[in-house]
Parts: structure tokens; sequence; C-alpha cells
């Protein structure tokens, strides 16, 4: 018995798009010396940046949490320009959690540090321990994992090696996991910063002026031990300066940054910088809700030996955000770049924008040798409720407020019940998918607004279509029709569309309120499922996504 094929194709308009360089959708960089914040407008949540080996380069790295790869690693010459570079974690363990979607679980406030030739990342895995992974290029191969301190509720690490080699970290602690919060300790960690050598110290108790003390980094800097953290909470909260001439304390403590006059909610939690060229810069998040949690950039400068981020008022030693300021200093003229975006899919690696929602297991879908990533349906529980719960959900992070993403797929589908297309992830999410109904397809809205919460997914058809062929030769590809998606976002909202020929879209569906995921902001990419148990899998073939301004 054969088995029949269906197929069809979803395009975008026929646009030759070539490596990105400068953003379509937001870039900082203005071209005259100055620059407009945000520096990177999308979910690069708890950032921390540290110099580079040359001195005169920078590399940021920020919380993934459940998402893979993870602890994505961005490169830049002038803190303004940036382009990401790779990742240094290919996949989180134990397995039988991450290999499906631990939604908020995971990486949580990493810091990066170089020394002594090596690059060194460490992160606090709420339910696990201090994690750390090294290399000696950044942009390359990373170490595996190494589990410095095992143990539940410790997040937001950071090392300090000290002038004489003795190496400190300094971290923070979840109140779901540990029972307390807004409290920061320090212990001494082995020279080579693989163990612990000494339990733990309180060095600040934020108590209720600064409650939800965490996000903690650690510096020497003048003859002082330096902890920089946010209080106050992730989204109004304010940033704090402490120090001490010991690394245990006693900590004196000034707010240096907080929304003041401006209408920039809790700038805070991220990393100080000082430059080959005498300057200080202060890399920090701002809170934007569905779009996460996006980085900017502030002038330090220091006033009676007090770091005052941002512009301050006279007499003040705290600042607030800087919407546009001149650029730092740098060795040259710097390339404008920015994080990718757009991608052809042309080569044997996925774009670096690009995460799973869990593990990658390589039955979720790998590249071509045609220039096509192909998603394969992945079967859907036996209890199903949504895609909160599907581990090869392949997204991206928003890349601005205002964007549209024009995708190119081919979908084939084998039986009846599998379906693909292009969605809009969070707490809630919206799809627009093709899914084979009989022997034609239907082009739906696959929507659940409060997936999180265990909330039915509705369906709604938009309309039939009609395959170009029909071929009943087991697993021989069918020929292909060509349709096009389409998602534009604005102000929170997303409407999706498609053509018939590239030219006059149609709306499909009612429009979504974005909702962001746990920890993280909304995402938006690919999605192929089966609502039956088969091993004849169907299959979306990416041929290329572009991300524009309109």
């Amino acid at each position: 018995m054969r088995t029949k094929i269906l197929a069809i194709a979803l395009a975008a308009a026929p646009l030759l798009v070539s490596a990105q360089q400068k953003s379509q959708t937001w870039c900082p960089d203005n071209g005259d010396g100055t620059y407009t914040n945000p520096v990177l407008n999308a979910d690069y949540s708890d950032p921390d940046v540290c110099v580079g080996a040359s001195g005169k380069d920078y590399y940021l790295t920020a919380s993934s949490f459940q998402c893979i790869p993870g602890l994505p690693i961005l490169h830049s010459t002038d803190l303004v320009n940036w382009e990401i570079v790779g990742h240094a974690l290919k996949k989180l363990t134990p397995d039988s959690v991450f290999n499906k979607p631990a939604h908020g679980m995971g990486v949580w406030a990493p810091a990066i540090r170089y020394h002594q030739g090596y690059y060194y990342i460490y992160w606090g895995d709420p339910d696990y321990g201090v994690m750390m992974v090294r290399t000696t290029d950044p942009a390359g191969e990373w170490e595996a994992p190494v589990c410095v301190v095992p143990g539940k509720g410790m997040i937001d690490t950071c090392p300090l090696w000290d002038d004489d080699g003795r190496c400190y970290l300094v971290n923070g602690w979840a109140g779901s996991r540990a029972g307390f919060n807004s409290q920061l300790t320090v212990r001494e960690l082995s020279k080579d910063g693989t163990k612990a050598i000494s339990n733990p110290v309180i060095v600040y108790d934020g108590g209720n002026a600064n409650h939800t003390a965490e996000g903690p980094k650690f510096y020497k800097y003048n003859g002082y031990y330096w902890i920089m953290c946010p209080a106050g909470g992730v989204k109004e909260g304010w940033q704090l300066a402490m120090r001490s001439k010991s690394p245990y304390g006693p900590y004196e403590c000034k707010k240096v940054l907080e929304q003041g006059s401006t209408d920039v909610h809790g700038p805070h939690q991220g990393g100080w910088v000082h430059t080959a060229y005498g300057e200080d810069w202060f890399m920090h998040f701002n809170d934007k809700y569905a779009y996460g949690r996006v980085v900017w950039l502030q002038p330090v400068e220091w006033r009676d030996g007090w770091p005052v981020m941002g512009k301050a008022k006279k007499g003040s030693y705290c600042g607030e955000p800087y919407y546009t300021y001149r650029k730092p200093k740098s060795g040259g003229t710097s390339k404008i770049v920015n994080p990718a975006e757009s991608d052809e899919f042309n080569t044997t690696e996925l774009g670096k924008q690009w995460q799973w929602h869990a593990n990658y297991d390589q039955r979720y879908g790998m590249p071509t040798a045609d220039g096509f990533f192909r998603l394969f349906t992945f079967k859907e529980s036996y209890n199903f409720k949504s895609l909160w719960e599907a581990p090869n959900l392949l997204l991206q992070k928003t890349p601005a407020d205002e964007f549209t993403a024009t995708t190119k797929v081919r979908f084939s589908a084998k039986e009846e019940g599998q379906y693909g297309g292009l969605v809009m992830m969070g707490r809630g999410y919206s799809a627009l998918v093709v899914q084979r109904v009989g022997d034609k397809f239907e082009l739906q809205r696959r929507t659940c607004p409060k997936a999180d919460k265990g909330g039915a997914e509705t369906v709604t058809a938009i309309t039939t279509l009609k395959p170009t062929e029909v071929d009943k030769i087991q697993y021989q590809p069918a020929i292909y029709e060509t349709i096009y998606l389409r998602l534009k976002v604005k102000d929170s909202k997303v409407d999706f569309f498609y053509s018939l020929d590239g030219k006059n879209f149609k709306p499909a569906g009612e429009q979504f309120t974005m909702r962001e995921g746990h920890w993280i902001g909304a995402k938006f990419g690919y999605v192929a499922e089966t609502t039956k148990n088969t091993k004849n899998q169907g299959f979306l073939d990416v041929d290329w996504m572009h991300v524009n301004k309109d």
C-alpha cells in the first residue's frame, strides 16, 4: 500500500538578502559619533560584559534559561555595534528535565570574565547549583560545563580573581528555591575556579530599603572590592554600587542609577567595563514586557570615588538613563553591525539567532543539501493542550518594537493531521499554519492566550488550499505550490497575513496580543507538529526568512 503525500509551499517575496550587517529594524549607531539606546533592542536579559584579551574588544553574554543553544556570545569593538559570534552551551542537564521545555529553568544571570588566557562564564542554575564553562576562544568551542558548587537556590553568580591569584565568588539567592532572597553571599573558590574551598558569608542584606537585591557582579578597582547589583525588582528597580576593603565586607552602599525623570523603568542589572581608553561604561537592561529585557549603555562618571551611571543631577551620586550619547572611544572606525535576524538557510548550520525551546534532538530537524532547513512534524502528547509543551519550536528573539517577518517554506504532509508554519510564542501564542485535512490543506490560525496556565488551543480555519499534485509514490517528493506567510508586529500586537501571488496580502485571522515567556521575551519562528501517532512524518522545509521594518 502506497502512502499519499500532499505538498504545498509557503513563501515570501522574492527578495535576495545578503549576509546581514546593518539591521533594517533597529540600529543604535547614528553614524555621527553618537548612539541611541537600546544598543541591543532584543531580549538579552541579565547582560554581562568583559574586556577581551586584546584590551580593545568586548564580549557579552546573557541569560538563556531553557533555550538551546544557550549562553549567547556577542562581540563588539565599541560597545554599541554587536554581532552574535556563537554560544557557550550546547545542552542542559539532566536530560530528563531539559529534553522538554523547562520554562524559566536553566541558565540564570551569567557572568563572563577573562583571566590568564581563558574566558570564563559562571551562572547559577537555581535547581542544581553554580555552573561554569571556559574557553580560549569565545567565538569557538567551549569546554563542557563544570558544577562548581552543587546545591539549590544559588543564582546570579560572578567570580573575582584577586591580585594574589585567589578566587572569590559572589551570588544571590532565589526565594522560590532557597526560601529567602535579597541577600548576597561571598565564598572562596580554588584558584582555578572549579570548586568552593570555603563556606558562604552573607555580605549584604537588602532588607526593605533595597529589597530583591540580586544579580551581583564582582570587581576590584582603586583598592576597593566592588559589588554592583540591582534591587527593587525586575520591572521597577534601580542599581546599587557597594565597596569594601575586604571581599567579605562590610560594604558601603549607594544607589547609582534609577528611572528618575525618564520613562525607562527598572534600569539596572548588567556589567561595568573600564576600557583601554580610560573610560567607564555600564550595560544594563530595561524590561519591556512582551519584548523581554533589552540592553542599554550608560557612561560612568566617578564622584568622590563612586560610579555615577548615566546622567546625574548636580551633587547627586545617582544617575538616570541617557537615550542618546556619544559613542565610547575605540581604536578606529568600527563597522555598523547588528545581531542577525534574516536568514537564507543556505549553510550546513543554523544561523546564530536561532534557538530551540529545549535540548536539541536531531529528529526535530536538520539542514538539507539543497539549501533548506527541514523541520519534521513532532508528535503531540496524548493529552496535548498547547505548544507550551513542544520542544521542537525553532525561534528567535524579537528584534525591535515594530517589524515584519516574511518567510518561504515548503510543507509536505504524508498523513492527515500534520501541520507547520509560523508562530509567535510566549506564555500565550498564535500561529499561522497549513494542516492536511483529507486530501487538501487548510490554512489555520492556532491560538492559545493562556498556554502557561494550561489553556486549550483554539483552531480557526482561514481558507482551503488545493495541493498542486498528489504523489502516490511513497517517500517521493511532491510538486509544490507557492503561498506567502507574514507576521507584522507593532505595540506588542501581531497580525498575520498570507498571499497567493506575493503582491496582494490578505489578513489571516484576528490580531493577537503578544505575551512574554517565562523570564524571556516573546519569540517568533517555526512550528511543525502532528496530531497523530505515526512513523511517517511530514516536514516543513524552510527556505528563508526576511525581517524588515515594514
